[in-house]
């Protein structure tokens, strides 16, 4: 039985309160770390496309708005391309931030339900925080097998499976 889940979250737009981040943060962050049978705190910030370009700048050096950002609270050890990283074992998981226009824009151009997506994208950053990346295509399909997994759990469709257009 994993340890209690705790997600906070930080609206720093409006519009992420009617959208439900709250709810869908809950549930998506729980969902990855369920799926690791672990336990831990997460906070999340919902904001807009100003402050995630600024936070890109800042952490990533590129100066543009993304989707989610992610900051683990260790430094995960590197391990070899396609095996599972080493989970962490704090309670202190790390930060999400994630971008209320680039979801919205995102979900509509793709033919996504805007909360599947913005699930999708949690789910993504938590795995993020606990040591999965998407440097080499070893990493990446080991990092999408395991959203697929977690999504089809919460009844959200593969989002990387191209729709009939």
């Amino acid at each position: 039985m994993p340890d209690e889940i705790s997600v906070d979250c930080v609206i720093e737009d409006d519009r992420w309160e009617a959208a439900g981040l709250e709810n869908l943060a809950a549930e998506a962050v729980a969902a990855a770390l369920r799926h690791h049978d672990l336990g831990g705190e997460v906070v999340v910030m919902g904001c807009d496309d100003a402050r995630i370009a600024a936070l890109n700048a800042d952490f990533r050096g590129k100066p543009r708005a993304t989707n989610v950002l992610s900051w683990p609270s260790v430094e995960h050890l590197l391990h070899a391309p396609g095996a599972m990283p080493e989970l962490p074992d704090e309670d202190e998981l790390g930060d999400i931030a994630i971008a209320y226009e680039t979801c919205l824009s995102e979900a509509e151009a793709q033919g996504k339900p805007v909360d599947d997506h913005i699930r999708h994208l949690l789910v993504h950053a938590t795995l993020h925080l606990l040591g999965y990346d998407h440097q080499n295509d070893p990493d990446a399909e080991r990092m999408e097998a395991t959203e697929r997994a977690i999504l089809a759990g919460m009844d959200i469709p593969d989002p990387y499976q191209e729709k009939d257009r």
